[in-house]
């Protein structure tokens, strides 16, 4: 495996298994790829999905890439506190903010602490990232969107108004993620790659 070639790990956020959500037909079409098994909104034990999401990186041999959705974006944030594990890179796709109340029918602030995911870390990720935030979220603003990837570093994508990019929403699947990642891959290739790459 070459250096630009890595194992894209994909942390789900607070759901079940669903068939057409844009991480799981990403999954499907992937040449290397391992999908962090979903938790769903019953099992809030934010310490247990970040020992989920190491045992997943255990797993595989060679460079990986993060790409994280929702609540598996600050699932990712507490694992990346802890890892020794060196990333390529991490796409963080419209992160909830769990900093703040949530609509009715998601976890309430009381549960999401009590479960260990708060506050949001907000430290800098030691590892090339992208933060895609969308205009019309209803799980986070995108100003919110905006301060996380000033503070973890993270280079901001505005998506413009996708809600929370999922089935929800109309996605179903979402083709840029792919663009997104090779952007990671090609960031962290050395500068004689990146002119093979980009020639």
């Amino acid at each position: 495996m070459s250096a630009h070639e890595a194992t894209v790990l994909i942390v789900p956020g607070l759901r079940d298994h669903v068939l057409q959500h844009w991480q799981t037909l990403l999954a499907l079409r992937l040449p290397r790829v391992r999908t962090v098994v979903p938790m769903g909104r019953s099992n809030l034990d934010c310490r247990e999905r970040v020992m989920a999401i190491e045992e997943a990186a255990a797993s595989i041999d060679g460079p990986i890439t993060v790409v994280a959705h929702s609540g598996g974006v600050i699932a990712t944030l507490h694992w990346a506190r802890q890892t020794q594990r060196k990333l390529q890179g991490a796409l963080l796709a419209t992160p909830a903010d769990f900093d703040l109340p949530m609509p009715e029918g998601y976890p309430s602030m009381a549960a999401l602490d009590a479960g260990g995911w708060l506050p949001v870390p907000r430290d800098a990720l030691p590892f090339r990232s992208i933060v895609a935030a969308s205009r019309n979220d209803p799980l986070a603003r995108y100003e919110r969107g905006a301060e996380f990837a000033r503070s973890w570093g993270s280079k901001l994508v505005d998506l413009g108004e996708v809600g929370h990019l999922n089935p929800a929403s109309g996605y179903g699947d979402w083709p840029q993620a792919d663009s997104l990642i090779r952007e990671l891959e090609i960031s962290a290739s050395p500068c004689w790659l990146k002119q093979l790459i980009t020639a």
